[in-house]
């Protein structure tokens, strides 16, 4: 014991923690997104706000690798002079960067110990805890050039174009939390694919008419609504518990910490949410919500726009308008953070907004418009929102709230959850 390798027992350590999270990983469900992302790229960030999985995303595909190279490994002809095959290589490591090992040892130093063990891929969690994070994923990606790195990002983390380190080398997915389609997969059991946007306008009816023959999607829907969106809805603790503790973690780390904004203005940022949960979604009276909060205008425009990078509110801009410009719209998120306010009950029209927003702006440009219609879709369709259906065809594409089957030009609401 005396002899025994410093460097290789901290390896070790990481590696006991690696198989225990791998073992008790839970994705209930293969993410659409695990299929989209083109891992032979050698620096991958997987983005996305705060409850949508990301932890659990890592560790599933570290789990596919693992299990692919333990495949071969069986399949690997004997081979007497090699020094090391493939069963003696531990290919994954996972590693949370709040360990306080990193307090006195670097990331690049372990990653070359994890190389030289024969390691290929490495999922590095809660990186924004580390100080010189992008300086050095940067060291590792072009010291280590057989080495696989993914990690986690949140949304306010710099990437690409906002970080001179990881310019034209990361490659950046966003991870969001559970479409309808993934829902309804996961409640039922069935494997319903996606669609393209222009797959649903020109055959809405046809393809809602087959679904429908297999399930009925809108007795889902409003439970998708109240708490589908977010993982956690399938752990066994309070759903609105867990979901406000991860709103309060998105202002306290992803907004205070990482902007860097001083302790005693969280009291601000989360009266300044707590408006807009009570009114969203809503035109922005900036004057009167900088008065209502103490703040200045300039000062409160920057911390809604905290608010929406961290993914707790969406801004809708009108066409060729963006931030620091005043937006036309506010909406929650998503609608699962549209009804945690408990003052007030949202009206219908106002989640089926809110749930529109949220299913289209993952993969589309959402604006408004000064056309006589309330959205328009990357500036060539444009989009109402009704609860109900009308017996007159809509002039327009039209998304209904209470739609089992698309007919015209009014399509089920509930079916713009099946683009991812």
């Amino acid at each position: 014991m005396e002899n025994e390798n410093p460097k290789s027992s901290m390896l070790d350590a990481f590696f006991r923690i690696h198989d225990f999270l791998v073992a008790h990983a839970f994705m209930p469900i293969r993410r659409q997104l695990m299929d989209e992302i083109d891992w032979n790229d050698r620096l991958i960030a997987i983005k996305g706000g705060r409850g949508v999985g990301k932890t659990d995303f890592l560790l599933t595909r570290a789990k596919e690798i693992e299990e692919a190279w333990a495949k071969a490994a069986e399949e690997e002809p004997v081979n007497r002079r090699k020094r090391r095959t493939m069963k003696d290589i531990r290919p994954c490591l996972y590693i949370s960067m709040n360990d306080f090992y990193f307090t006195e040892n670097t990331l690049v130093d372990l990653v070359a110990d994890f190389v030289k063990a024969g390691g290929q891929y490495i999922f590095l969690d809660q990186l924004f805890k580390y100080p010189s994070w992008s300086r050095e994923l940067k060291r590792c990606y072009n010291k280590f050039k057989t080495l696989h790195i993914v990690f986690c990002a949140t949304p306010v983390m710099p990437l690409e174009e906002d970080n001179h380190d990881l310019q034209g080398i990361v490659k950046t997915y966003n991870l969001r939390g559970f479409s309808f389609r993934e829902y309804l997969n996961r409640q039922t059991g069935l494997r319903l694919r996606s669609y393209t946007l222009e797959d649903l306008l020109q055959h809405h009816a046809s393809i809602s008419r087959e679904i429908c023959d297999r399930v009925k999607p809108l007795n889902y829907f409003y439970d998708y609504l109240n708490h589908g969106y977010y993982p956690s809805y399938l752990e066994s603790k309070s759903f609105e518990a867990e979901l406000l503790k991860t709103m309060n973690t998105m202002l306290e780390v992803d907004v205070l910490m990482i902007k860097q904004i001083d302790v005693a203005c969280l009291h601000k940022l989360r009266k300044l949410l707590y408006i807009l949960m009570r009114e969203t979604p809503c035109a922005l009276n900036i004057s009167t919500i900088s008065e209502e909060i103490g703040l200045s205008r300039a000062t409160t425009m920057n911390y809604i726009k905290y608010l929406k990078d961290s993914r707790l509110i969406n801004l809708l801009y009108m066409e060729g308008k963006n931030f620091p410009m005043k937006p036309s719209k506010a909406y929650m998120q998503n609608p699962n953070l549209a009804q945690m306010i408990f003052t007030r009950e949202i009206s219908k029209q106002d989640l089926y907004e809110t749930c529109f927003y949220t299913s289209i702006h993952g993969s589309h440009k959402v604006n408004a418009t000064e056309r006589n219609a309330m959205f328009v879709i990357d500036g060539k369709y444009y989009f109402d929102v009704k609860e109900t259906a009308s017996l007159r065809d809509a002039i327009r594409p039209t998304a209904v709230g209470e739609l089992e089957m698309g007919r015209g030009n009014q399509i089920p609401l509930w079916l713009l959850g099946f683009l991812y």
